[in-house]
């Protein structure tokens, strides 16, 4: 802020800090906590905005664990560790039902409760966040430190007690509001990929979209495999002689993003005369449907566009090729239904560790087959349909991109003092300053047993 409002004051985030506490790094089972065992945050549990307790590891042990570091609900933490963006995210927790612990990224900032808010606001405001970013080191992008003696140097308006609290409300009303609008937005994803897996299992299941003969009869769905109805299901095979700067797309699993195929994130290529030789088996055009055969996750599936001619493939992905009974998209849509790989899966269910699926189990996926007409009518609704979850998803997007854009808009009017009325009367934000000094200076200083060390951890 450039001009303090009348009774504000500036201070250092030390100047109000009772202590800053960090927890240990240590050996933990990767899953979140069950029941009663003990677990350590993530950094991503104070990463996006609201306290996240799922985003915890399982303590292997409690030895050497110290109860000052359990997180409490009304806890201010804060990463200390992150990509620059996200370094120095703060959240206050509001409820917490695991015995959760804080990590050697995870920090607690002790503070008066009064100050609890006001401090939440201005770490997450503009000016806040640039100080933050700016304080934090490191030579990666993707990982940079903020220490405590940095955090404590972050400036800050401080507004009196009484207009704190005042804001404080009138961030509970609105902002839980922005809440109720987030939790509704948030629940949209789920229901489109719902309703896009019910539109495929109707477009697939029994006969109910049965085509008239010219007799007038109805035209019999078959049940063919994929072997029988397909002109080709194959998978690839790594080209012992390596890759070249240009030639043949040679895709591997990577490759296969959001149901389509980009050869735009780590390309690579084969000869001309390894395609024809000893990858010749997996050669793929335009059309053919790869699936991915080795997991986790299976069930990643794109048409090959007519960006080449010509592409080959590896033994993890396994084309499926159009023929005169059965068209790329029909095949492309049973494939996304998903019935045949479940069916897959539930078979070798006993199998431990089984993720991967065979090309003799590919051969033997059942096809549900109508007539050609049929075929190309149910695929043209399907993709009629998904366009307009498409458009809704990205509607959804823009929401969310708005919701964050008001979030921001109502803290940045409490960091300017635009949020509530200033009241004349409030005692100064000075005099609190004055009087946080004055019973630090009066406190006992702890006394420190040797190899003891100090209550707030540096």
């Amino acid at each position: 802020m450039s001009e303090l409002l009348e009774g504000w004051a500036t201070c250092r985030l030390g100047d109000i800090l009772d202590g800053i506490y960090a927890g240990k790094s240590v050996k933990c089972d990767e899953r979140p906590p069950r029941g009663k065992e003990l677990g350590l945050v993530k950094i991503s549990a104070v990463t996006w905005g609201r306290f996240n307790e799922a985003e915890s590891k399982t303590l292997l042990t409690d030895e050497g664990l110290n109860q000052r570091n359990r997180i409490r609900s009304g806890d201010l933490l804060i990463s200390r560790a992150n990509t620059l963006e996200l370094v120095g995210a703060p959240v206050i927790v509001h409820a917490v039902t695991k015995n959760l612990y804080l990590s050697d990224k995870v920090l607690r900032l002790a503070l008066p409760e009064t100050l609890k808010t006001w401090v939440l606001v201005c770490l997450k405001s503009r000016s806040g966040r640039k100080q933050i970013e700016a304080l934090a080191t490191g030579n990666q992008l993707s990982m940079r430190n903020i220490s405590q003696d940095a955090l404590r140097s972050i400036e800050l308006p401080l507004p009196p007690v009484a207009e704190q609290k005042r804001i404080a409300r009138k961030l509970d009303e609105l902002l839980a509001q922005v809440d109720t609008l987030t939790t509704r937005i948030d629940a949209i994803p789920g229901l489109l990929k719902r309703f896009r897996q019910s539109v495929l299992t109707t477009a697939l299941t029994g006969q109910a979209a049965q085509e008239k003969s010219k007799d007038g009869a109805a035209t019999a769905w078959r049940s063919i495999r994929a072997e029988e109805v397909c002109a080709k299901v194959q998978s690839g095979g790594t080209p012992k002689d390596g890759f070249v700067d240009t030639g043949i797309p040679f895709l591997k699993v990577y490759n296969l993003v959001d149901g389509k195929v980009d050869l735009d994130y780590r390309p690579q290529y084969i000869t001309q005369d390894l395609h024809r030789q000893t990858c010749k088996k997996s050669a793929t055009f335009p059309g053919d449907v790869l699936m991915n055969i080795v997991g986790p996750p299976l069930g990643k599936i794109a048409v090959v566009p007519s960006t080449h001619n010509e592409w080959n493939i590896n033994q993890a992905i396994t084309l499926f090729r159009p023929s005169e009974e059965i068209t790329s998209d029909w095949i492309h849509l049973v494939l996304r239904e998903g019935t045949n790989i479940r069916n897959v899966l539930r078979d070798t269910k006993g199998s431990a560790g089984q993720i991967n699926i065979s090309l003799s189990q590919c051969r033997d996926f059942v096809f549900p087959v109508p007539e050609m007409s049929e075929q190309k009518a149910i695929a043209a609704r399907v993709n009629q349909l998904f366009a307009f979850a498409d458009q809704l998803e990205a509607k959804v997007a823009t929401a969310k991109q708005r919701i964050d854009t008001l979030t921001q808009s109502i803290l940045a009017k409490a960091f300017r003092g635009e949020l509530v009325p200033q009241d004349p009367n409030d005692e100064p934000a000075s005099v609190l300053l004055e009087r946080i000094r004055a019973e630090r200076a009066a406190a006992p200083k702890a006394k420190r047993g040797r190899g003891r060390k100090p209550a707030t951890t540096q």
